[in-house]
């Protein structure tokens, strides 16, 4: 979720940080990086605890066509541990689409 710039200082994505102030503002409690898998290394990019929902942001990068299959087995073990999981690109979250969704959907809860 962060990348490295020169002298190996975090610099963090601009959709990332305009996520956690959306969560935030929508007084939602959550985590980042949450490892949710006993034996893979997999993780949600955030973690909403109190509904069991695991938060993906997709980014582009080259070579996406060849993660997406490793993205499916991922959000399809979370779904069969019983986790909710929402997927939104980065421009759905720079445009507030993600935003207005997660509120609409914690309303149904």
């Amino acid at each position: 979720m962060s990348k490295r710039a020169a002298g190996g200082r975090k610099v963090e994505s601009e959709h990332i940080l305009l996520f956690r102030k959306h969560l935030s503002e929508l007084g939602l409690e959550y985590e980042e990086e949450v490892r949710f898998h006993p034996q893979r290394l997999w993780r949600f990019d955030f973690y909403l605890p109190e509904s069991k929902i695991g938060i993906e942001i997709d980014g582009y990068f080259r070579g996406r066509h060849q993660a997406f299959g490793k993205d499916n087995d991922k959000q399809n073990a979370a779904i069969m541990m019983g986790y909710r999981v929402l997927r939104f690109s980065t421009q759905a979250v720079l445009r507030g689409r993600a935003k207005s969704f997660i509120s609409e959907h914690m309303r149904s809860l």
